[in-house]
């Protein structure tokens, strides 16, 4: 078989998914969910909470669900042979439940925070099996190339889809629709675009060879996911080199995540941009994104991972700074562009500079470790955005907040050593 062939098939789900998180999770739903599912908020006793603040809520209960899942659902996977089977599974739950957000109205609160936060959650686990094939399908050598191609392929796959979903809204019109039936079906399509695509990777890469294909009772999986766990931190805990990249990594990934998914919320709420704004912005950050992810492997390839890395945290600094002034929609353009930028080198570089530092023999149990890290670190973030806003009633000092994330992120990270195999 064509070696190619598995590595096609496993950026072409990143093509798939992305359709949800660019237009579900983060264009239309955030911004149709504040102006109207929930445009007073929701009021518990004499407690008011803000729709932005809602939102956050949410991210951050699916990222800390996904965070006590990820553990036990990667170590069974790999134990029972079922990571192909888990990753269905995940696509086909997310999937549904995106499709679903179609149908909420205004009043719905509880029920589309609920599959918001069951779509989130299945897409998150999901991509717990989806990075651990990357060892499988790549020798080290070309991990770089194989995982900026698997965002390169995210980016247009999210951006087409993106783009679609721009042509119903802001033509809704002409399809006979009113703008809020438009946002519906848009969501609804993108859940589809989902599993639709997903069919492609799920017939061509198969089970790594090699692995385990007897089936224990679940009972027995259960527990040896939890000591499968257990066995990841220690094993990571004994390489202080390995260890410090991913504290850096927790910080700094918790203000991408963060900005990731607030950043159409914050515009419509504190700026007052409109859904073709929020959206065309949107679409923007998925072309120059498509750039970026290139852009930063070839940094990557001629001055290394670690200070190509390091350069997008940087930015990342300089974009927090300036989204906390911003009051026009050319400056939340120009704010979307930096952050297509910086967006793909700081994703698929983190990604290949952990596959760089893990130790041989053992790769499926670091990178279910990494995975569930990357849910842990989207916890705190947005739940810190959602208690700065509600606290100073403006989202402006919650999105200056998160600077502090990317600084200390970037000083961890200047202490990681390159170019020890494996320390």
């Amino acid at each position: 078989m064509d070696r190619s062939r598995p590595v096609y098939a496993w950026a072409m789900y990143d093509f798939a998914n992305s359709a949800y998180v660019t237009t579900v999770a983060t264009a239309l739903l955030p911004a149709y969910f504040a102006a109207v599912v929930a445009p007073d908020g929701l009021r518990l006793g004499q407690t008011s909470i803000p729709a932005v603040s809602l939102w956050g809520y949410a991210v951050s209960l699916a990222a800390a669900l996904v965070f006590v899942m990820a553990p036990v659902l990667g170590s069974v996977a790999d134990r029972g042979g079922l990571r192909r089977r888990f990753l269905i599974l995940s696509c086909v739950t997310g999937s549904v439940a995106a499709m679903l957000t179609g149908v909420c109205g205004p009043g719905d609160i509880l029920l589309t925070l609920g599959l918001f936060i069951c779509a989130h959650t299945a897409f998150n686990a999901g991509n717990t099996f989806y990075d651990a094939f990357l060892p499988d399908i790549a020798p080290p050598e070309q991990r770089d190339r194989v995982s900026s191609l698997g965002y390169a392929f995210g980016y247009a796959g999210g951006g087409l889809q993106l783009a679609l979903a721009l042509l119903l809204v802001e033509g809704h019109a002409f399809f006979g629709l009113d703008k809020g039936q438009a946002v519906r079906l848009g969501m609804a399509l993108a859940g589809a675009w989902w599993l639709g695509f997903a069919l492609i990777t799920f017939r061509s890469l198969p089970e790594p060879a090699g692995t385990d294909l007897s089936r224990p009772s679940w009972p027995r999986m259960a527990a040896d996911g939890f000591r499968g766990a257990w066995v990841a931190l220690r094993m990571v805990m004994a390489r202080p080199n390995l260890f410090r990249f991913l504290v850096a990594y927790l910080f700094y990934n918790d203000g991408v995540q963060t900005v990731i998914s607030m950043a159409t919320i914050y515009g419509q709420q504190e700026i007052g941009l409109s859904e073709g704004v929020l959206v065309l912005t949107l679409l923007g950050i998925q072309a120059v994104a498509l750039v970026g992810a290139f852009l930063f492997a070839r940094l990557a390839g001629r001055f290394g991972t670690k200070p190509a890395l390091m350069a997008s945290l940087v930015g990342w600094i300089g974009i927090a700074v300036y989204g906390f002034s911003i009051t026009t929609a050319q400056e939340y353009f120009a704010l979307g562009v930096g952050v297509g930028l910086v967006l793909g080198g700081s994703q698929a570089l983190s990604r290949s500079l952990f596959s760089q530092l893990v130790p041989p023999g053992a790769p499926t149990v670091f990178f279910g470790f990494f995975s569930v890290l990357t849910k842990l670190s989207a916890v705190l973030g947005p739940l810190v955005f959602a208690v700065v806003r509600q606290t100073t009633g403006s989202a402006r000092p919650a999105i200056l907040a998160l600077v502090l994330f990317f600084i200390v992120g970037l000083a961890l990270l200047m202490r990681v050593r390159t170019g020890e195999a494996h320390a």
